[in-house]
């Protein structure tokens, strides 16, 4: 089964009229400050059908707070590449990357759950020539990544793949 696979070259129009809404200041703050307190349920009780983002696909990423030590649950925004899920660390263009990427750089090891299928797998930042093909996908993608970027400044928004553990 595996997760499902999301081309980011696919596009679809109500996907664009969703990447338009979070990129205007109102979606950004629903999209900060709603949606990581009811998506984490949508996502569970619907097996990872719906989230408040509606258009975009979602994932529940597990991870292990590199201070604390305990488990968190993370609802992000996902493509594939190849075998590999692939989540950007924009923070809605935030000046600090999210908490989540610290703590996944801290204990690679993870737990993604989407579409209904739930596997281990570990987190690796991608830098590079591989890093720039990639941000060009997720912008084609979901455009509001642009005005993330432009949004973060001097901060350059981190990419992290994860590859399924056998």
């Amino acid at each position: 089964m595996g997760i499902p696979s999301v081309d980011p070259t696919a596009g679809s129009p109500l996907l664009r009229a969703g990447a338009r809404l979070t990129g205007t200041k109102p979606g950004r703050w629903l999209a900060r400050r709603v949606a990581p307190r009811i998506d984490p349920t949508l996502l569970r009780l619907s097996r990872g059908r719906l989230s408040s983002a509606l258009v975009t696909p979602e994932l529940l990423l597990f991870h292990t707070g590199s201070r604390t030590g305990r488990r968190r649950t993370t609802p992000l925004t996902y493509f594939t590449d190849d075998d590999r899920v692939i989540v950007i660390a924009s923070n809605y263009g935030g000046s600090r990357h999210p908490a989540w990427y610290y703590n996944v750089l801290a204990n690679p090891r993870v737990t993604i759950s989407a579409g209904g299928y739930t596997a281990d797998f570990i987190g690796e930042e991608i830098t590079g020539a591989e890093r720039d093909r990639l941000w060009d996908l997720v912008v084609e993608f979901i455009p509001s990544y642009a005005d993330y970027k432009r949004l973060a400044g001097d901060r350059r928004i981190p990419i992290v793949a994860f590859t399924e553990v056998h």
